[in-house]
C-alpha cells in the first residue's frame, strides 16, 4: 500500500500533461469585393494549438486588380 500511493500519484500527475490529440472543425471566411463564402474542414489528429495554428496559416489579404480579398480562419 505505501509504494501504491506514490506510484499513482505519479501517474496522475502525468496524465495532467499530456496533451488531448483530436479533430478539430477549421472554418474559413472568404470575402471578395463584398462576397461572402464560408468553407470547413476537419484537421487530422492534433493538439488544440497546433490544430490552431495549422488552420490561421489560411488567414490573407490582398488587392487584385482593385478587388480586396480578404481569409479568416479560425477552430470552431
Amino acid at each position: 500500500m505505501k509504494k501504491f500511493i506514490p506510484m499513482t500519484a505519479v501517474a496522475v500527475i502525468a496524465l495532467m500533461f499530456t496533451s488531448c490529440k483530436k479533430e478539430y472543425t477549421c472554418t474559413c471566411t472568404s470575402n471578395v469585393g463584398g462576397t461572402t463564402t464560408t468553407a470547413s474542414g476537419k484537421t487530422a489528429k492534433m493538439s488544440k494549438k497546433d490544430a490552431k495554428a495549422a488552420c490561421e496559416k489560411g488567414n490573407m489579404s490582398s488587392t487584385v486588380a482593385g478587388t480586396t480579398v480578404t481569409v479568416s480562419c479560425k477552430i470552431d
